[in-house]
């Protein structure tokens, strides 16, 4: 199963929370399946968003489109880095 993980800095979270809530269904219509929102603990503008996707390719052709990076500059997002992942196992201890 594909994932990425993105991890970047924002301005504000409730700002950039809004932009992404109201982009669920344009991510759902590109292939996202799933995803999890992380922060670090000691900086609420510091985000990591993991998801789950269709596909790889389809991912990168969402996220590196001209419209995902006129969203991303809207809402505050700084110097994001994605990382493009295949799932190799899981398990819980």
């Amino acid at each position: 199963m594909p994932h990425v993980l993105i991890i970047h800095e924002v301005a504000a979270y409730p700002a950039w929370k809004a932009v992404f809530d109201n982009a669920a269904e344009m991510r759902k219509k590109a292939g996202e399946i799933s995803y999890q929102l992380l922060r670090r603990d000691t900086d609420a503008n510091h985000i990591v968003h993991f998801s789950r996707w269709s596909s790889l390719e389809e991912a990168r052709n969402f996220f590196e489109s001209p419209e995902l990076v006129e969203i991303r500059r809207q809402a505050g997002v700084k110097a994001p880095e994605f990382i493009y992942l295949e799932h190799i196992e899981e398990g819980v201890l």
